[in-house]
């Protein structure tokens, strides 16, 4: 996967690791969030504006995850983020984090847009575009 999509690097800190000193499963998850928060912010789509504009939100529908190996304390790791699909109301990310090109954790994670009273809608085709690209 190296070299491949938006990358984000962060360290493993202390709290995101159980008593083995490795990072706790449910972790993973956050650490694509903000793989997939930052990817966002980098292609130039402002999602408090998405809200406040067209009153637009995105919500995790799936996520099928595998780990692979674990990450540890201290270690660097990079969270990979690439778009395999987007559709009217669906976003499909493929995320993946590593360490020094080493495959630790790779999930499919499936976005929907909502409005703000929780009903899908349709992405604009902007958006879609932008996430094309």
């Amino acid at each position: 996967m190296s070299g491949a999509g938006h990358r984000m690097t962060l360290r493993v800190y202390y709290e995101d690791t159980d008593l083995a000193g490795i990072v706790y499963y449910a972790n993973y998850l956050k650490f694509i969030e903000r793989g997939r928060t930052e990817y966002v912010r980098d292609i130039g789509l402002d999602q408090t504006r998405l809200k406040a504009e067209q009153g637009i939100v995105f919500a995790v529908r799936r996520v099928e995850a595998d780990y692979i190996a674990p990450a540890k304390f201290d270690d660097v790791v990079d969270v990979v983020t690439t778009v395999e699909r987007a559709s009217g109301v669906r976003l499909v990310m493929r995320q993946v984090v590593e360490r020094g090109g080493e495959v630790l954790f790779e999930a499919l994670v499936t976005l929907v847009a909502l409005s703000e009273t929780g009903a899908l809608v349709r992405l604009p085709a902007e958006l879609r575009q932008a996430f094309a690209r």
